[in-house]
C-alpha cells in the first residue's frame, strides 16, 4: 500500500508540476500587438476596426483578457468550438497569430 500512495503522489506532483509549467507559458504570452494589429484586418470587418463591434450578434474584443482571447481563436481554428462563420477565418492562423491577435485586442480599450 505504501508504495502505491508513493507512486500516486509522484504522478500527481508531475502532473501539477506540468500543468503549473504550461500554464505560465500560456500566461507569459509571446503576442506582439503591433503584428497583431496587422493581422486584425480580416478581423474588423465583423469585430470592428478597434475591436468594438457594432452587430450584437458579435462580441467586441477590445479589452478581453489576452490568455482568454488566445484560447477561443485556437479552440475555434482547431475545432473545439466550432462557429461556421469563424472557421474559415482561423483555420489557417498560426500559434503566432493567435498570440499576435490576442495581445492586440487585449491592449484595446473596451467598449464602454
Amino acid at each position: 500500500m505504501g508504495r502505491r500512495l508513493f507512486r500516486w503522489t509522484l504522478l500527481t506532483a508531475a502532473a501539477a508540476t506540468a500543468a503549473a509549467v504550461a500554464h505560465t507559458a500560456v500566461a507569459q504570452g509571446t503576442g506582439d500587438a503591433r503584428a497583431g494589429k496587422a493581422k486584425a484586418a480580416l478581423c474588423a470587418a465583423c469585430h470592428g476596426p478597434d475591436g468594438i463591434s457594432i452587430n450584437p450578434l458579435w462580441p467586441s474584443l477590445a479589452g478581453q483578457q489576452r490568455v482568454y482571447l488566445a484560447n477561443q481563436i485556437r479552440a475555434f481554428r482547431d475545432g473545439a468550438r466550432v462557429e461556421v462563420t469563424m472557421q474559415p477565418f482561423v483555420a489557417s492562423l498560426t500559434d503566432q497569430d493567435v498570440e499576435d491577435l490576442a495581445a492586440f485586442y487585449a491592449e484595446l480599450s473596451p467598449c464602454p
